[in-house]
């Protein structure tokens, strides 16, 4: 009995996924809940098991390639062993079956790109067939962004891991990067009088835009093209905000919990959403209605070593500060690990970007699509800054505020901005307006 195993629906709605890497190849026995593959969609990267026990017949999805849910990747001759009441003669093989999990099987064929040398390179003597190398997220990363196939690169870490050296060492020698900081050999040579490169394909890597990186790409097209946009400025002395915080991390009841600004942000937009609660909202633009949320699924922008994710706390407003305060942790930890689950990636009303830890005081943020207002925060630095009449250095931010202006007027964005700054510049206000 041949048995064909489908592409998933992996994400709850997902139309396809991206192969990987294969863990077994054509001959390799395997075993019913065995890890055959590795894929990444638009919002995870997850292993596959396969459902049957036999040998491996052949693969029909190359690594790098982009699978339509509901085909057929791998097929499996099943051990007569494993098959109850099996006779010894080889049966047709079946029609193509449903997916496991998603909205049936689909016709489209499976678009194919390019392969890379490093995606086909054979698997080293002696690796067994469903052995998986050992490297952390980031490494994976790096490694699938230089088209290293981490099955032939030699680990040199503890235990056997693989390190981000170890892929750069497998590089080939015209491919791999040049050490930071150092200097060619060759002298400098004025632009007018560089001789042109032949090879200019040579000196250029192209990356594949795929999974996360192409959802947020696809995303914040339709958004920008969609909702128009209005953003807005303030900037705010936050200083007695951070005398706060270093009392909160003395506090009992926030013990064992990372405690930054990011919290008292957090819960200062939450309270000048209650104040303004038309802020949460959505257009609906089929029936032509605006959606007011009496709820805040408060999203967070983490960047992660597989591109941006915006992962959502649910219920946030109902949240004391202790309750905010582990879920934001939890949130960035599993969002950064890579273990987000779909789940918590939908169903967002407003998001904060924390655009501060990278140096950068301010920016314009584009909405995450069906939401109606994104507030970025700006790097926190000691500035000269006018207070009680008197220029003295104050810890100073910058926040914008875009909104959908469909739905939201500048009365409005205007009103929810200069709230939040108000309790950042004033923490007091936490207590009276909450």
């Amino acid at each position: 009995m041949v048995r064909e195993f489908t592409m998933p629906d992996v994400g709850e709605g997902l139309t396809e996924a991206e192969i990987l890497t294969w863990y077994v190849r054509p001959g390799d026995q395997v075993t019913d809940g065995q890890t055959v593959c590795e894929v990444e969609t638009a919002k995870a990267t997850v292993e596959l098991p396969i459902p049957y026990t036999g040998v491996v017949k052949e693969l029909l999805a190359a690594e790098r390639t982009t699978v339509e849910v509901g085909s057929v990747i791998i097929t499996v001759a099943e051990e007569e062993a494993a098959r109850p009441g099996g006779t010894g003669q080889e049966e047709a093989p079946p029609q193509r079956q449903p997916v496991l999990v998603g909205y049936g099987v689909s016709d489209a064929p499976a678009r194919r790109r390019a392969r890379t040398a490093a995606a086909s390179a054979p698997r080293p003597p002696g690796t067994p067939g469903g052995a998986r190398p050992l490297a952390k997220p980031p490494v994976r990363k790096l490694a699938k962004d230089l088209g290293v196939d981490l099955r032939v690169v030699i680990p040199s870490g503890p235990g056997g891991t693989i390190t981000r050296d170890d892929v750069h060492a497998a590089l080939p020698p015209a491919t791999a990067p040049e050490p930071a900081g150092q200097d060619r050999a060759v002298p400098p040579v004025a632009p007018a009088q560089r001789p042109p490169d032949p090879d200019t394909a040579a000196r250029e890597t192209r990356l594949p835009v795929t999974g996360v990186r192409r959802a947020t790409a696809r995303a914040m097209v339709a958004s920008a093209f969609t909702a128009p946009h209005a953003t807005e400025f303030v900037t705010v002395d936050v200083t007695r905000t951070m005398k706060l915080l270093q009392q909160l991390k003395r506090d009992e009841e926030m013990a064992g919990v990372r405690v930054g600004p990011l919290l008292l942000v957090a819960k200062a937009l939450l309270v000048a959403i209650a104040r303004n609660p038309h802020i949460n909202a959505a257009w609906d633009e089929a029936a032509q209605q605006i959606v007011l949320k009496r709820y805040v699924n408060l999203g967070i922008a983490a960047a992660t070593p597989r591109g941006l994710l915006v992962p959502n706390i649910k219920d946030a407003q109902a949240m004391t500060l202790p309750e905010l305060a582990r879920a934001l942790e939890q949130l960035v930890g599993t969002a950064r690990e890579g273990t987000t689950a779909p789940a918590a990636l939908r169903g967002g009303t407003v998001t904060i970007t924390n655009i501060g830890v990278f140096g950068v005081d301010t920016g314009t943020p584009i909405l995450n699509p069906g939401e109606s207002a994104i507030l970025a925060v700006g790097a926190i630095r000691k500035r000269p800054w006018v207070h009680r009449g008197t220029v003295k250095p104050r810890q100073v931010t910058t926040l914008a505020l875009s909104f959908d202006h469909r739905l939201v007027d500048g009365e409005l964005g205007s009103k929810v901005l200069a709230d939040t700054a108000a309790i950042l510049e004033d923490p007091n206000r936490l207590i009276t307006w909450s």
